[in-house]
């Protein structure tokens, strides 16, 4: 497999090296090459004229269903909707079956991750079958590999065990991603409001996140450690992630591209593909949430990748899954926003591909010569006709099929290899 390559023309744009500029990149052997590096002959050029040539995207919050769902997703399938979508890298939540709370569970992910396309990042759970009542065995899972932990799907609801997660996996250098949601306001189905109370919907209140964010931003400003709170979706949330930073509480957090791109507006045909944990919530939430992407109080996007089969989806909506799959639909919605000129092109690449390996200690995230070459190259005017035969996934369940997208990953690669292209 040819690892060297000749990128000539394209925009690079390299947040950690301050560079965003039309320039050629040259990788050997894998690797990048510093910029007064000659180029040997014969090296395969590419030629990337009116595309960004960015460090590989990285998603850190995917749910890719192996061991013992593999008839939604499973981590080769996964990887597939993720090179396609411009994702380098990936970090795939514990609440597998069995989960992912020891070291034999991650093992196994990682085997199987040495077939896939893309680098593959386990995070390990906070308690021991996602069950709240006693600390997974950090070390262990450290040691076999895991990049944070989470119960994310579940709620730690023991203020005390959460206190004592954050300490035990500050001393092993794992972040605790907080699946936000306070259990006994959340037994509905989607945002509670005029919205839920026109469609007959039982609705979950913004407060059933805020509540939670608050207690996870306490804990860890007394403790002072480290945590991240997953797929924010309110504008409460938001104020009180601003206000913790302003105080210099170690808190970072993500959001979703369906929490900036859609409303509870959604719901209204009770479509089961706009149901999801967090609910989609109202356009005033979905306006804090573009603000805080443009202002640096959310840190990165992530897809909150949630495959489903037909079978858990294809029901009343009371009973339908919570989740949609995002990998293939993230970057060219996060492009909207450059275009609605909520955040720029730099920004974009930070959100989603330099914090997101910062805040989990992972390679990547740069084009600095010496790396490994995982890059991707984006055409942010590429169109695409989003449709069920363009679904890399095994799973079908978003929402935005039949959508127009644009903009989009036209070449990932990998340690130098080339693991998806649309050139030539």
């Amino acid at each position: 497999m040819n690892t060297s390559w000749h990128i000539k023309n394209g925009r690079i744009i390299d947040p950690g090296n301050h560079t965003d500029q039309i320039r050629d990149l040259l990788i050997l052997n894998g690797r990048i090459a510093g910029p007064d590096q000659a180029v040997p002959p014969e090296t395969a050029e590419i030629d990337a004229a009116g595309c960004w040539v960015v460090p590989g995207l990285i998603d850190m919050h995917v749910h890719l269903r192996e061991p013992g769902e593999e008839y939604k997703e499973d981590i080769l399938s996964g990887a597939r909707a993720a090179v396609a979508g411009g994702f380098t890298g990936v970090a795939c939540m514990p609440n597998t079956r069995p989960v992912n709370d020891c070291r034999a569970v991650t093992a196994l992910i990682l085997a199987r991750a040495a077939q896939a396309a893309v680098r593959v990042y386990p995070v390990g759970a906070i308690s021991k079958g996602l069950e709240g009542h006693q600390l997974a065995e950090y070390g262990e899972m450290r040691a076999a590999g895991v990049v944070a932990v989470s119960d994310d799907g579940r709620p730690v609801r023991d203020s005390q065990l959460m206190r004592r997660a954050l300490e035990y996996a500050s001393d092993f250098g794992l972040v605790v991603i907080a699946h936000c949601e306070e259990p006994s306001l959340s037994s509905g189905v989607m945002n509670e409001g005029a919205m839920s109370t026109r469609l007959g919907l039982k609705g979950i209140p913004t407060a059933a996140e805020s509540i939670m964010v608050y207690r996870e931003i306490a804990l860890a400003e007394f403790t002072g450690t480290r945590v991240h709170i997953a797929h924010v979706s309110t504008a409460m949330a938001v104020d009180l992630i601003r206000s913790a930073k302003a105080r210099g509480v170690r808190v970072t957090a993500e959001t979703a591209p369906h929490y900036f791109t859609l409303t509870e507006a959604a719901v209204a045909e009770y479509d089961t593909n706009t149901k999801m944990n967090p609910p989609l919530r109202s356009e005033a939430d979905r306006e804090a949430i573009r603000r805080a992407l443009a202002d640096g109080t959310l840190d990165a996007i992530a897809t909150d990748h949630a495959p489903h089969s037909i079978l858990e989806k294809e029901t009343e909506f009371d009973a339908a899954a919570n989740g949609i799959i995002g990998l293939e639909t993230a970057l060219p919605l996060a492009l909207a926003l450059v275009r609605d000129q909520v955040i720029d092109a730099k920004r974009l690449v930070e959100l989603m591909a330099v914090n997101p390996a910062a805040i989990l200690a992972i390679p990547g995230g740069t084009l600095s010569p010496g790396v490994p070459a995982d890059v991707t190259l984006i055409d942010p005017e590429r169109e695409l006709l989003y449709t069920q035969e363009q679904v890399c996934s095994k799973s079908r369940n978003t929402p935005f099929l039949g959508w127009r997208l644009q903009g989009r990953a036209v070449l990932t690669m990998v340690d130098g290899e080339i693991r998806h292209s649309l050139l030539g």
